[in-house]
């Protein structure tokens, strides 16, 4: 069983009757409803303004193998140490699949350590994703292609390191491209990025976008969690004997820098 967290921002909807009209509870739900179609997938929903914690306890976090953030309107509303929280988990091996406009969102940019920019445009016009690696777990049941009929373009450049893989790339009906679906490694966490799933367009309604999610679920799990530390490891406990050389700045048992 894979315990998913799936987060949104839970604030288009109130306020934007387009937006209303395809997600009324909001996209969370609908991506959250697109995963509980798999029997290995334990799904629990949080968002923004749940409570004082955006949803996300520490006891929640420490249950979580991946949580999936779609973020858009309200990144600056998002509390830095909830950001810390996630972070610290997505280092322990906790998966992270960051949706859309996430790509803008404090924990994104975060484990990125830049800017993230892209250029974008909003005219409704057709994407089509290509399938980079039709080896990687994360296209698999994928065909060559797929298309979505209407989107919000995004294109280069992005603003984002070299990933260790490039999973989709797409091209827009206007000419651009962009680099869609990629795979970065963090201490002991696995995140991908998914660019597809505008607001004011049903795309998590996709048969292949809910795919890509189920898959890209299973590859982001981690079977091992790493703990964080910087103990001192005394000399009687060294592989082999030590003699001790000159002063040193800390003492045996000491477990971090001063």
């Amino acid at each position: 069983m894979i315990n998913i967290t799936v987060w949104g921002e839970g604030r288009h909807e109130k306020t934007n009757e387009v937006v209303k009209s395809i997600y009324p509870d909001g996209m969370h739900t609908v991506i959250a409803k697109g995963l509980e179609e798999d029997a290995d997938f334990k799904v629990t929903t949080a968002f923004l303004d749940q409570d004082d914690e955006h949803g996300l306890s520490e006891e929640l976090l420490a249950n979580t193998d991946v949580l999936t953030w779609w973020g858009h309107c309200a990144h600056g509303d998002v509390k830095d140490e909830i950001v810390a929280r996630v972070h610290k988990r997505v280092l322990e091996g906790m998966g992270l699949i960051v949706l859309h406009s996430g790509h803008y969102s404090k924990i994104f940019k975060k484990l990125m350590g830049t800017s993230c920019s892209l250029t974008w445009r909003e005219a409704g016009e057709k994407e089509r994703l290509w399938v980079c690696n039709p080896a990687h777990p994360i296209t698999q049941g994928i065909d060559k292609y797929f298309e979505i009929p209407h989107t919000e373009m995004y294109g280069e450049p992005f603003g984002v390191p070299a990933a260790d893989e490039q999973i989709f790339i797409s091209w827009f009906e206007g000419g651009e491209v962009f680099r869609s679906g990629l795979t970065y490694y963090r201490g002991n966490g696995k995140v991908f990025y998914f660019r597809p799933g505008h607001e004011t367009y049903p795309i998590y309604f996709d048969e292949n976008v809910k795919l890509v999610l189920k898959n890209a679920v299973k590859w982001a799990k981690s079977d091992y969690t790493w703990n964080d530390a910087c103990p001192n490891v005394p000399i009687d406990q060294a592989p082999e004997p030590i003699t001790r050389q000159g002063e040193g700045l800390h003492l045996d048992g000491d477990d971090g820098f001063k």
